[in-house]
């Protein structure tokens, strides 16, 4: 992933969580401007700093570099939310979703 993708990428991450760059500077006890210079290319976060951001996202790092997701965290709630279903359910979900292909 270059610098351009890695900061589309955090970018997109906090506007879908809806806090300024600063209000997530301040959360991950960094200066106020921190975030606002990662996503202006002016730096980078040390490998720590970006589990920390994943950690704030509540995403796997996996899931920051997996950009077919524009959402992981709304993913993974839907996710969570199924493995609770009957296999009824599930089925209807599943033909709902195939419908929607169509």
């Amino acid at each position: 992933m270059e610098r351009e993708e890695f900061t589309a990428r955090l970018v997109k991450l906090r506007m879908n969580k809806g806090v300024s760059a600063r209000d997530m500077s301040l959360s991950l006890g960094q200066s106020e401007n921190y975030i606002n210079e990662i996503e202006n290319g002016k730096a980078y976060p040390s490998m720590q700093a970006f589990f920390y951001i994943c950690d704030y996202f509540n995403i796997t790092p996996q899931e920051f570099f997996d950009t077919g997701r524009p959402d992981p965290n709304g993913s993974n709630f839907l996710i969570q939310r199924l493995k609770g279903l009957s296999p009824e359910k599930l089925r209807i979900i599943s033909t709902m979703i195939d419908s929607w292909d169509k």
